[in-house]
């Protein structure tokens, strides 16, 4: 019997052994048992031998891959759910869909989450413990029916009742001295039998060519008028040379609450899997509003966020001070999703707020260090490019720490200046450890900067291969201004073909009047 107490059986799959080993030490470690395979062909045989009360199932596998192990681990015949919960990169929209076809029940993207997984197995426990709860509750009135508590009744041809066992008392309230005599029809409502004279031979209920008619459900009615649920077998015998009909009839009405139950338990699974999609769908719109603010709308400014999931960990703001200067940031929050998201959200008001202001960025960089090291959990913090531009001026100053290394483009695509990641990411250590002025710079006519966070330059094609900064800059060379920044996208594109980022990436081109 599976409880939140007791632990699971789990099957893990995945082709790569590294992520096999590492998905074994971290299950172990929870208590579970684990079973391992390295293909979905191999999957499919373990389920069948091993009977795991859970899946953990890689997607792009060798041999078969992880949605047709899902359909055929689905169409083995089980008396019991066995979930499944797909761990891949692949997090499109149309991924889920095609897993959830698949007859996946979960779906968790890599890297893996393992806070999020621990969750999500914690959740299975209660689910396969509700399920098991409610599977034994019918075995067990099962085995109590099993007990020849049902009853038993002999009619003749005609069907009336000749004997009936002591069951038959308990169960319909007829004694054993009332019932023979009787037509089999008193045992059924009215409306049942109506039409139907007899339970024996020669009725539509019985096929009287049939030595033994199959177990069938249908409603019985006590000798008080109530009726219940119940299944009827019937076996043709001769007795002294006269055709006999033995009906074994079991009250069903257990078991019926039982498949009651059932039903609404997974009512209830359904319920809170709509109202977990209508909370992120909420949370959805809440973060879409704080991020699209009027001043990512300027015309020196072209951007994309290409989230990993629903939510994305990097974001990009840009606004304009009172006195006109121009301040841009692209922050980068540790892992990705709603949690990630999250983390971010203080960035985002104290940025506005000081830029309005037309504050210096080594203050701004300072106060948004020591908001996030006192409200982030240790290991989590945020890498941020942090830039202002004083236009008429034609100068600038730029803060790195923990993002990708920023560029300065001439009018010809060429490196003009790079700004080196010289310091720590926000919310590790407090303002005196920090450290680290903003460079000052300056710039010729129609040039550009880019920023990007680390997801970008870590996109890989199918072979594996990183975007990375050499990409970045030849992209650029040779182009206009005009048409610089579609064409960093494109070749980011082209690299990565059908491949899926494993990280949110964001781009910003800013250009410098």
């Amino acid at each position: 019997m599976i409880s939140i107490e007791n632990k699971m059986k789990v099957l893990a799959v995945d082709d790569n052994r590294t992520n096999l080993h590492i998905l074994q030490v971290f299950l172990k470690k929870l208590g579970h048992e684990v079973i391992l395979a390295e293909n979905g062909e191999e999957a499919v045989r373990k389920f069948e031998a091993e009977q795991p009360d859970l899946i953990l199932l890689d997607i792009m596998m060798p041999v078969m891959d992880g949605f047709e192990a899902a359909r055929r681990i689905k169409a083995v015949p089980r008396d019991r759910w066995t979930p499944v919960i797909f761990l891949s990169a692949l997090n499109r929209d149309e991924n889920l869909v095609e897993g959830l076809d698949a007859g996946a029940d979960d779906y968790l993207t890599k890297p893996i989450n393992f806070v999020v997984l621990e969750a999500k197995l914690r959740s299975m426990q209660r689910s396969l413990a509700m399920q098991q709860e409610s599977i034994d509750s019918l075995r067990r009135v099962q085995a109590i029916s099993d007990n020849v508590l049902d009853a038993i009744v002999t009619s003749n041809e005609e069907g009336i009742i000749v004997s009936v066992n002591q069951s038959t008392e308990r169960i319909f309230g007829w004694s054993a001295a009332e019932l023979p005599g009787k037509n089999l029809a008193v045992l059924l409502p009215d409306h049942q039998h109506a039409g139907e004279d007899d339970l024996s031979g020669g009725n539509t209920l019985v096929d009287a060519n049939k030595p033994v008619e199959l177990e069938r459900e249908l409603l019985a009615q006590h000798k008080n008028g109530d009726t219940f649920p119940a299944t009827i077998s019937i076996s043709r015998v001769i007795l002294d040379n006269q055709r006999m009909s033995v009906c074994v009839i079991r009250d069903i009405s257990e078991r019926k609450r039982t498949e009651q139950t059932l039903r609404e338990n997974a009512g209830q699974l359904q319920e809170y899997f709509d109202q977990t999609q209508a909370e992120q769908h909420l949370a959805l719109r809440l973060m879409e509003k704080q991020l699209h603010r009027k001043g990512l709308q300027d015309d020196c400014l072209r951007y994309s966020v290409i989230p990993a999931e629903n939510f994305s960990g990097d974001i990009v703001a840009a606004n304009r001070s009172h006195e006109g200067r121009f301040y841009a940031l692209l922050a980068d929050a540790t892992g990705h999703g709603l949690t990630a998201a999250i983390s971010v959200l203080p960035v985002l008001a104290l940025f506005y707020r000081m830029t309005k202001l037309n504050r210096p960025i080594r203050e701004i960089v300072l106060e948004l260090n020591h908001q996030l090291k006192e409200s982030m959990p240790i290991g989590r913090f945020v890498a941020i490019t942090l830039v202002c531009l004083n236009e008429s001026e034609k100068q600038g100053d730029i803060w790195v720490g923990g993002t990708p290394e920023a560029f300065l483009f001439d009018r010809w695509g060429r490196v003009a200046r790079t700004f080196q990641s010289a310091n720590l990411p926000l919310g590790i250590v407090s303002n005196d450890e920090l450290g680290g002025d903003p460079e000052h710079f300056s710039w010729a006519d129609e040039s550009q900067l880019v920023l990007c966070s680390d997801g970008l330059l870590e996109a890989t094609n199918a072979s594996g291969i990183q975007f990375g900064t050499e990409r970045l800059i030849a992209a650029t060379a040779n182009t206009s201004p005009s048409d610089r920044f579609a064409k960093i996208e494109s070749t980011l594109a082209k690299h990565q073909g059908e491949c899926i980022a494993s990280d949110d990436i964001s781009l910003m081109l800013i250009d410098c009047p």
